[in-house]
């Protein structure tokens, strides 16, 4: 707010006025993006009115963020499905060293489908809170 302190207002304070509010509506009227961004330029096109999503994908070029997101992902799935999918393979050499019985075979897998829908139920929030970038990353870690 502009306040007017004295209390017999000069044509000074008037002009002042006139020109804060004139430079306030300025601004108001040019429509100027007040957006926040990181990145001046990008490796890639992009379109500004979609928050610069990528228009191209370049798969030899790993330039932030677009392409180095896109990379880190496809990687990160691969290593989750990779490390998912490769019990089935070493099944018997894991039951000949553990000594495991079939009944606890069956348990071992029915206790991985369950956590798997626990997990789910318990990270979609957290993903909504924290985001999905750190959370991938952790649960690769500790698995």
């Amino acid at each position: 707010l502009i306040e007017i302190t004295s209390s017999h207002p000069t044509s000074f304070d008037f002009c002042l006025l006139e020109k804060k509010l004139q430079i306030t509506m300025a601004e108001v009227d040019t429509g100027a993006p007040t957006e926040w961004k990181k990145y001046d330029s990008y490796a890639l096109e992009v379109d500004p009115d979609q928050d610069d999503k990528a228009k191209e994908i370049k798969l030899c070029n790993f330039s932030r963020p677009h392409m180095r997101a896109f990379h880190c992902s496809w990687i990160g799935f691969f290593i989750a499905f990779f490390i998912w999918f490769a019990i089935a393979p070493l099944l018997s050499e894991i039951r000949d060293t553990l000594d495991l019985s079939k009944e606890e075979i069956w348990t071992s897998s029915i206790v991985g489908v369950g956590g798997t829908i626990f997990m789910r139920f318990l990270l979609g929030p957290l993903c909504d809170k924290v985001g999905s970038r750190i959370l991938f990353t952790i649960v690769l870690c500790a698995a």
